[in-house]
């Protein structure tokens, strides 16, 4: 099907009733693993604390609520550089506001953004000021979700941040800010380096690549750190040793993972479950402490209904194959803000290397999702940032 250069559709979210029932009927029929020794957690997701929260997927879990909880924003689909971009735009009735686009990464989805798009959009009815108020756009990267699979390679976070400028252009917003967390947080710096002259500022959360050192880092320059700073790096090393398996894993195998992910949607929730067991604030308190189960189940069912667990682990494939991904880039020159959560490990120091940090603040709450985790919090800072910098021209 031919698609009109850049034509903007209408989508609404209406999952066929089999796609559920598929879904139910491989949940019946999961073939658990036997219980590894050990402290639970100590080896992975344990099969009783996953054998609970499937048995509440299956039955108790209500996917058209959710679905509803979604379709109840304004949604839509376009085509860029080869690839479907889906994206909630959700207009401020502040008719001025400054138009915001804001990012998730992996194993994340727009579903992360649900709680704030209302406090963002209308601040006089959640405590604000009006003139804080923004247009949100919330896309699907391509590869993830909604979008749905990418048929080319190369979607480099630099790619994205190209494809992400198109859309801005399309929905005719000349200058706009960038907000995001994970891959969103690698993606908008490079957005301000393709388009310095249009992006107000950038505000990332859950920042590491460009924002933090790799260790080892010598002794004479730890000596410089703050104990704060000294603690980041501890847990960079740790990380660095005995939490980065999943992205060598899909750094170099995506293909292979994606079979499991694709055809179990028991492994796709523990894979991804995992990261938000190990990533959100305590980490050693159990995920659904720190986020709701429904919108938890909600995120994995975007991975699992569009069947894009390949596309969205090939993104690690292309950085780690990116030559140019690890090397420092230069500043953009545009203002950029960091909100550095209890669980971050972004250091400012670092990040002024490659950044025009103009803002920076250290919580002791919250994890890498904080727009899930602490949504008041993170609309707070970016409020606090962009009201800082000069209004949209």
């Amino acid at each position: 099907m031919t698609v009109p250069d850049r034509q903007v559709d209408p989508f609404t979210l209406d999952v066929d009733q089999s796609v559920i029932d598929d879904l139910h009927d491989r949940l019946d029929r999961t073939r658990w693993s036997p219980v590894l020794p050990g402290a639970p957690w100590a080896k992975g997701v344990p099969v009783d604390h996953l054998r609970d929260l499937v048995a509440y997927w299956r039955d108790g879990y209500d996917w058209r609520a959710q679905e509803a909880a979604l379709n109840a924003h304004p949604q839509f689909t376009t085509h860029i550089d080869g690839a479907q971009v889906h994206f909630l735009h959700v207009t401020s009735p502040v008719e001025d506001a400054m138009p915001l686009l804001s990012l998730h990464g992996w194993p994340g989805s727009v579903v992360e953004f649900l709680d704030v798009i209302d406090p963002l959009t209308d601040p006089a009815a959640h405590g604000g000021r009006p003139e804080d108020a923004v247009h949100v756009v919330i896309p699907s990267l391509p590869g993830f979700g909604l979008s749905g699979a990418v048929a080319d390679g190369g979607w480099t976070e630099r790619r994205m941040a190209a494809a992400m400028v198109e859309l801005m252009d399309r929905l005719g917003y000349a200058r706009f800010g960038v907000q995001g967390g994970d891959l969103g947080a690698g993606i908008g710096p490079h957005i301000g380096r393709i388009a310095p002259d249009r992006v107000v500022g950038i505000h990332v959360n859950a920042a590491t690549v460009g924002f933090m050192p790799f260790p080892p880092v010598p002794d004479d320059e730890l000596a410089e750190l703050t104990d704060l700073e000294r603690d980041r790096v501890a847990r960079i090393e740790r990380f660095m040793a005995d939490g980065f398996g999943y992205a060598q894993i899909m750094g170099t195998r995506p293909a292979t993972l994606a079979h499991g992910l694709a055809d179990s949607p028991v492994g796709q929730l523990a894979w991804i479950l995992d990261k938000f067991k190990e990533w959100t604030h305590p980490s050693r308190d159990l995920p659904e402490t720190a986020i709701d189960r429904d919108r938890m189940l909600t995120n994995v069912m975007l991975y699992w209904l569009t069947n894009t667990a390949a596309s969205s682990s090939n993104v690690y494939w292309e950085g780690q194959h990116d030559e140019g991904a690890w090397a420092p880039d230069p500043s953009s020159g545009v203002p950029t803000g960091v909100l550095a959560t209890a669980e971050d490990i972004a250091i400012r120091r670092y990040a002024e290397a490659s950044h025009d940090i103009v803002h920076w603040t250290d919580l002791d709450t919250g994890g890498h999702f904080a727009a899930l985790e602490i949504p008041e919090l993170l609309v707070d800072d970016v409020r606090t940032f962009f009201a800082g910098l000069h209004p949209v021209q």
